[in-house]
């Protein structure tokens, strides 16, 4: 009894824990039919993902269509449709976006042919799989390479998307309300003390920008296992390895010599030191030809920039001050900090000229 009542709990649990997660992948459907067009059945289609040597395997049903769920992002892939007394027929390079549903449409045509006996077994693949629907942003690996991106940030390649409002808000929602994912895991962050991601306080990217394989933006889609947001459903998906050994190096530096401290004209008054350091590298190949492959990518941070745009006033702290100078003035801020530390026994620390140090 207690036996069955364990593997009730289980297989209740089961579909609880599959249900949080995200779309990370794609699909291929379509419609096989001979030379005059007419369906047919039991025809066999075959996805070889060119890059990795993965196959997947669909046969198509009673009314000539085929689905194959579930299959990795991006290309090139070749697709093969075959079937006993036709010429098989085979379509190239073509491309996965994430969570699509690719149209791959077939027509054979009839030819004699004789066959040895054979004894195949097969199982029919039950898998359901929507068409995605609903308009959606799609950045794939080549213009992930191509756009510009000052920080190597996810958000900025969000910002391509033109629903949005700068500063991540979709649909006349706080940013609060979009639902954040990587991989299938959801990183929210409802409470908004810092971003939704992990280090999200240190101002770094919990993944390496150059990680990054495929992201979609969708702001009401129609697929049903995309929901929990009222904003936009960010999802994206990070690399993997290949039948071909790969490995990429890379730095990016910036300082203050690549701001202006100009505004209409005016110098402003408040300069400080900014430093920005990136780098890393990434190594991707076979472990098991045509079965198992690994990417690794390991990135360092370093940077420092100002704790405050403001210094306070010397001179005349009243009308209209330089750029950058506040209204509180230096005997005031020396005053206080005295107070802090006198009395109270707790030092302020500098309060102007001082730096934030990350190193992630």
């Amino acid at each position: 009894m207690k036996l069955a009542s364990l593997l009730l709990c289980t297989l209740v649990g089961t579909p609880v824990a599959l249900s949080s997660q995200g779309v990370t992948t794609a699909a291929m459907s379509g419609f096989v039919a001979d030379q005059t067009g007419s369906p047919l059945a039991d025809a066999n289609v075959v996805a070889l993902h060119v890059p990795s040597g993965t196959q997947y395997r669909a046969v198509s049903r009673t009314g000539g269509t085929y689905n194959i769920p579930n299959m990795r992002v991006g290309g090139p892939y070749r697709v093969t449709a075959t079937r006993i007394g036709y010429r098989s027929h085979t379509q190239e390079n073509l491309f996965l976006t994430l969570g699509q549903d690719l149209r791959t449409d077939f027509r054979l045509e009839a030819q004699a042919v004789e066959l040895a006996a054979v004894e195949a077994a097969g199982q029919r693949d039950e898998v359901l799989n929507g068409d995605r629907t609903g308009a959606a942003t799609f950045i794939g690996p080549d213009k992930v390479a191509e756009l510009p991106s000052i920080k190597r940030s996810t958000r900025d390649l969000i910002r391509v998307d033109p629903r949005n409002d700068g500063n991540y808000s979709f649909a006349g929602r706080n940013w609060l309300y979009n639902n954040i994912s990587l991989d299938g895991s959801y990183f929210n962050n409802p409470f908004g003390l810092d971003d939704p991601a992990p280090g999200g306080q240190t101002n770094a990217e919990p993944v390496p920008y150059d990680a990054v394989e495929q992201l979609q933006v969708s702001v009401a889609p129609f697929d049903v296992r995309q929901g929990g947001f009222t904003g936009a459903n960010v999802n994206t998906v990070t690399k993997s390895g290949t039948n071909v050994y790969h490995a990429t190096a890379y730095t990016f530096g910036r300082n203050a010599s690549l701001l202006g401290n100009t505004v209409s004209g005016q110098q402003v008054v408040a300069n400080p030191e900014l430093g920005f350091l990136q780098a890393g590298a990434s190594v991707s190949g076979p472990l098991v030809h045509d079965k198992l492959f690994f990417f690794v990518n390991g990135e360092i941070e370093r940077s420092h920039q100002p704790g405050s745009d403001f210094v306070a006033c010397t001179t005349v702290c009243s009308g209209t001050l330089p750029l950058g100078v506040s209204r509180a003035s230096v005997p005031m801020m020396d005053s206080i900090r005295d107070v802090m530390k006198n009395v109270y026994g707790y030092d302020t620390g500098p309060y102007q000229g001082y730096l934030y140090h990350t190193d992630n």
